[in-house]
């Protein structure tokens, strides 16, 4: 890769391990303080909660037999070579790559809980009414938002999105 390509993806890169760093020492944190399924009440909505998930998305698969580990690791794969690749392609696109690089680092977050323990782990429980949503970590938050400025990089017009 030349230098002048290594410059341009650093700032989205750094962004990434920036995610990644964060989502691993809050998990970190999670589990030297919390028993799976024990759960401490912070307000009247939101809960911190030790849950392992062995699927994706919503728990997808967390009851298969244990291949989708592979299937799951194999997919963030191919997701981190494409977002690379789409990084090196419109480098002067920010808010695009920046949404890039915030799905790179929770796709690395979540792709390191599965190397490593063979789950993610999942921790931040709102809820209301008696219903909780799923429970999800910073990796989970930092796709989702990424996903957000995708979409908000695809409504504006294509001049406002090279400038921003």
């Amino acid at each position: 890769m030349r230098p002048a390509a290594l410059k341009q993806l650093a700032p989205w890169l750094a962004l990434a391990a920036l995610v990644v760093v964060a989502d691993q020492a809050s998990k970190y944190a999670v589990i030297a303080g919390l028993r799976p399924g024990e759960f401490r009440e912070l307000t009247g909505f939101f809960n911190l909660v030790l849950a392992y998930n062995r699927g994706a998305a919503f728990s997808f698969l967390s009851d298969a037999g244990g291949w989708q580990r592979a299937l799951f690791i194999g997919v963030a794969a191919v997701a981190v070579a494409v977002i690379v690749m789409l990084l090196l392609r419109h480098p002067q696109e920010q808010l695009f790559c920046a949404g890039l690089g915030l799905i790179l680092g929770g796709a690395l977050g979540n792709v390191c809980d599965r190397v490593v323990l063979g789950h993610v782990v999942d921790f931040l429980d709102f809820h209301a009414f008696g219903w909780h949503f799923w429970a999800f970590n910073l990796a989970d938050s930092a796709i989702t938002a990424g996903a957000g400025l995708l979409i908000l990089d695809g409504l504006l017009p294509s001049k406002a999105r090279q400038k921003s």
